[in-house]
């Protein structure tokens, strides 16, 4: 009856695979099935999009929709006709010396002899059957697959958590009577089966027990792993979902913890183990891969059409399009003009490089925000997560060193071993924000030094010693030492963090909530103002919306900027006064200053060149850099006005910058100027302090002592 159903898609199969072209070249299928037959490749894989052309051409066929909506059983009659296939084929290869060939050489010399004990056909077969998707398939959502999609072919996007080690599966097993010496076959069709136990031979009287042939078995590679969804598809308040993919043969060890995939295959139910607590009217649902490919994650789902194009080169074209884009990440916030831009370059990041020696240079740029309680740095990391194609969020004590690199679990049932990723991992290729990062333990905060620098993460427990990606960029948020700034100690003091991890940071950025009456009461419009509208108030400049934000930056992250040698004489030099600067500093250095710093000034020129959209970093962006870098080790010599060892002239800098970024200017007229250094108690200063950084090139002062900032 089973032969009548499916006689027609066994036609239509055969005919496929002998006659199906791409274009006027030789039959595809043919060359692959011949691949096989001369032992030069164990799979034949099946593209949808080859099958569903042909459904189309061919009158009254619907192979296609047959193949999707019950895949498995179309992989058993798609083998079935490769082997008649290979029948009618020649194989350019002799008999082997591996197990299948010496079982098939003795079975070959028994039957010539007279025997009559055929073998399965399963047994004798050397390759997988897999499908594969076309091109065009959009992968779904974990969370859109349905029970009604049982047995069907689907394609999701996901990423790996956890990874077994690869076992031998047994396809075919084979019996040997002790007594008559007869064979048995049996095909093993789920992961629980029971072994026959007794001969089934009369000459026997079913007495006898039989030995499991391992020999003339058959085993396959075979391996879990664990999918989860995507962060971006786990509605906020609920837990990710994920699913348990088996992969066999040329599939094992395609996949290891952290990678983000489409994976393609049949959705099937589990029976329980015989073990398991589960009910037996429960099954447990998984999926047997056939098609795993990388999975091209963009940082928003937009379609470059010549539309959004046109509109994101009007954006690149604009006069400071770096105060725009830094300006339009959390508009909600009031301020930190500053430190959005060195969010701003995070997102974009710096070109990774590899040597020849194979020695990798990090091209992600890390970002440490210290500051007081209440200044907004927690809500700036979940803004970055949100804009960030893979950002993974975690806290202080919840982030412990397992939970950030990897760890080994061994299975309570099975005993087996898996290797599963942390956040760190999981967050490879994007960015992992951790909070309250001065809470965590120190032995777990040393986990991620491997990770910020060669961007690895090394595993040796229990046996099990590998490698895994973590190419991420960190930004981390901490609070002071004593809770808030001390002014009274050493930045040293109030940092608290150690200098193999300091130096590990391309921006150490210090915030600290000065009470100042001006600032105060605007910041308090501010906040009422988001309050009562949902919206950051509106004023001269429009933000750029969160999706074309993350259009740009994924169109500014695919050029792979340079330094041209022009400029190697200026950052060198530049890396040598911030050296010497430290060493006159003596005591009271603010800062680690190490090579790593001068590689943290060639990524933050990438990056600015990246905004710009141009391969080559110019001298501007260059300057840039050092401005950015400059002001956050100023940020580090702030304190309170009521600090009576504070350099009046630094101070007054302070108040007219941190003014200027608050108010979104790039000016500020003599009467402002005087304003302030009057509130601040630094009159005196206010010539000397224009003529200070007039000379380091900060801002440009007129005739009427009205300065202009320089970016």
């Amino acid at each position: 009856m089973e032969e009548e159903v499916y006689a027609h898609d066994r036609q239509y199969i055969k005919e496929f695979l002998e006659t199906f072209r791409v274009e006027e070249f030789d039959p595809v299928y043919l060359k692959a099935i011949q691949s096989v037959l001369d032992c030069q490749s164990r799979s034949i894989n099946v593209n949808l999009a080859d099958l569903q052309t042909f459904s189309e051409a061919t009158e009254g066929c619907e192979l296609y929709d047959n193949v999707v909506s019950n895949c498995r059983r179309y992989a058993t009659l798609f083998a079935d006709e490769i082997d008649n296939v290979m029948k009618k084929l020649v194989s350019t290869r002799a008999f082997g010396d591996d197990d299948l060939d010496i079982v098939l050489q003795q079975r070959h010399l028994a039957n010539m002899e007279g025997a009559d004990t055929p073998l399965p056909a399963l047994l004798q077969r050397r390759y997988d059957v897999f499908f594969t998707p076309a091109e065009s398939t959009v992968p779904l959502r974990m969370r859109d697959i349905r029970a009604n999609m049982i047995g069907h072919y689907v394609t999701f996007k996901g990423i790996c958590t956890r990874a077994t080690d690869v076992k031998p599966l047994m396809e075919v097993a084979c019996y040997t009577c002790e007594a008559c010496g007869q064979e048995y076959f049996q095909e093993v069709e789920n992961s629980v089966f029971n072994p026959k136990q007794l001969c089934p031979s009369q000459a026997c009287g079913k007495q006898t027990a039989l030995f499991i042939e391992t020999r003339a078995s058959k085993f396959v590679k075979y391996q879990e792993v664990r999918i989860q969804e995507l962060s971006e598809d786990v509605p906020i308040g609920h837990i990710p979902r994920s699913i348990t993919v088996a992969l066999k043969g040329d599939m094992t060890r395609s996949l290891s913890p952290g990678d983000v995939i489409d994976l393609s295959g049949v959705f099937l139910p589990r029976a329980p183990n015989s073990y398991s607590m589960t009910s037996s009217l429960v099954s447990s649902t998984y999926l047997e891969a056939m098609s795993v490919k990388p999975h091209k994650q963009k940082y928003s789902a937009f379609e470059e059409t010549p539309a959004l194009l046109s509109k994101l080169q009007s954006l690149r074209e604009k006069t400071d399009i770096y105060s725009d884009l830094a300006k339009s990440i959390a508009p909600e916030i009031y301020g930190h003009v500053e430190v959005k831009r060195a969010l701003l370059l995070l997102l974009c990041g710096g070109v990774t490089r590899e040597l020849a020696d194979g020695v990798k240079i990090r091209g992600d740029i890390h970002v440490c925000l210290m500051g007081d309680p209440g200044v907004a740095k927690s809500q700036l990391l979940k803004h970055i997560v949100s804009i960030s194609p893979r950002g993974v969020y975690t806290t202080g004590r919840g982030s412990s060193g397992v939970g950030l690199t990897a760890s080994i679990h061994r299975d309570t049932v099975t005993a087996e071993l898996t290797l599963e990723g942390g956040a760190l991992v999981l967050a490879d290729r994007g960015i992992c924000c951790i909070d309250e990062f001065d809470k965590m333990e120190e032995s777990d905060r040393t986990a991620i030094h491997e990770v910020m620098e060669q961007q690895t993460v090394s595993i040796a427990k229990a046996g099990i010693t590998t490698t895994l990606n973590a190419r991420t960029a960190v930004l981390a948020a901490a609070n002071p030492a004593y809770g808030r700034y001390n002014t009274s100690v050493t930045p040293q003091e109030n940092i608290n963090l150690p200098a193999a991890l300091l130096s590990r940071f391309d921006l150490l950025w210090l915030i600290l909530d000065v009470p100042n009456t001006d600032s105060d009461v605007e910041l308090a419009r501010h906040v009422m103002n988001v309050h009562r509208e949902g919206r950051a108030p509106k004023n001269s400049f429009e933000p750029v919306s969160t999706a074309e934000l993350r259009a740009y930056i994924s169109v500014a992250r695919r050029f792979e900027p340079y330094v041209p040698e022009e400029l190697a004489d200026d950052i060198a030099g530049a890396y040598a006064d911030i050296r010497q600067a430290e060493v006159d500093a003596g005591s009271e250095a603010t800062g680690y200053t190490t090579a790593r710093t001068l590689l943290s000034i060639i990524r933050l020129s990438e990056s600015l060149a990246r905004l710009r959209w141009s391969n080559v970093v110019s001298k501007q962006d260059v300057e840039r850099a050092l401005e950015l870098m400059k002001m956050s080790k100023s940020n580090l010599h702030m304190c309170n006005t009521n600090n009576a060892h504070s350099d009046p002239i630094e101070k007054l800098y302070q108040v007219l910058r941190n003014w200027a970024g608050e108010h979104s200017l790039q000016q500020l007229d003599q009467h402002t100027v005087k304003q302030l250094a009057v509130r601040n108690n630094a009159l005196d200063a206010v010539d000397a302090c224009l003529d200070e950084y007039t000379a380091l090139g900060i801002w440009m002062v007129d005739e009427h002592k009205s300065i202009t900032f320089v970016d």
